[in-house]
């Protein structure tokens, strides 16, 4: 079937689908459709009217939403508010993901899943304090918790340095303890900045959602207690499952 498409006074945005921007519209509203009916959405035939689409549309919109992990529908009942508390995860001088699972009485992990040398580009070497074009280390990485992915993280460090450390992240499971285990004991987060913005295809699929889902994006520089730079991450949280809480705001 081919993808509706609405370019009107309505506020649709041109050259998104339009299915992806009612489950905006849709996902804006599950709070306050949680606390009512049951946690139970308007029928399908509702939506389609309160939006002025087809319920093919609707159809489209809800199962993103139900892959994102946010509905649930049951045949015959309706489509209802998936209630699941999201993971405080704490930014601050000492940001650390499994010290931050702790403190909720949950368990994370830092899964490796590819990692390779490459030649940094020029934001990353001036990052690290790198001259330019050299050697990096590269990991990309999921953060699990209670079986949910709920980060997707790329990694750059001085590969001279830290050429041991995926061997070690494989075998701990933690950033902390394979930067241990390379001679940095402790090491303190420099800088940490935030976006929001969709997922890309690789994205959704690392982290189970919806295409075109809603990140955290978190550009953040580590550094080791002299105040070199160590590290250098690009960590995708998945919206829906993790509350940022900038710590001492």
């Amino acid at each position: 079937m081919a993808e509706e498409t609405k370019i009107d006074g309505s506020g649709w945005r041109s050259g998104v689908a339009l299915w992806r921007q009612i489950a905006d519209r849709i996902r804006e509203d599950l709070a306050i459709w949680a606390t009512q009916d049951g946690g139970r959405l308007p029928s399908e035939a509702e939506l389609a009217a309160r939006f002025d689409v087809n319920r093919h549309t609707v159809r489209a919109a809800l199962a993103a939403l139900a892959r994102e992990g946010l509905v649930r529908s049951e045949r015959g009942r309706g489509t209802f508010v998936m209630r699941r508390p999201r993971i405080a995860y704490p930014i601050g001088r000492r940001t650390r993901f499994s010290t931050a699972l702790e403190a909720q009485n949950s368990s994370g992990r830092i899964h490796l899943l590819r990692h390779a040398l490459v030649v940094a580009d020029a934001v990353i070497a001036r990052t690290l304090a790198l001259p330019d074009a050299s050697e990096v280390l590269m990991l990309e990485t999921l953060g699990v918790a209670v079986e949910t992915p709920i980060s997707f993280a790329t990694h750059w460090l001085d590969a001279a340095r830290f050429a041991d450390l995926p061997a070690h992240l494989a075998r701990t499971e933690s950033i902390t303890a394979s930067l241990a285990a390379c001679g940095v004991q402790d090491y303190e987060r420099r800088s940490t900045v935030l976006e929001a913005r969709r997922a890309t295809a690789q994205e959704a699929a690392e982290l189970d959602i919806g295409d075109g889902g809603l990140l955290m994006v978190a550009r953040a520089i580590n550094v080791d207690l002299s105040g070199h730079p160590i590290q250098f991450s690009e960590t995708r949280f998945a919206a829906e499952r993790v509350e940022i809480v900038v710590d001492g705001a």
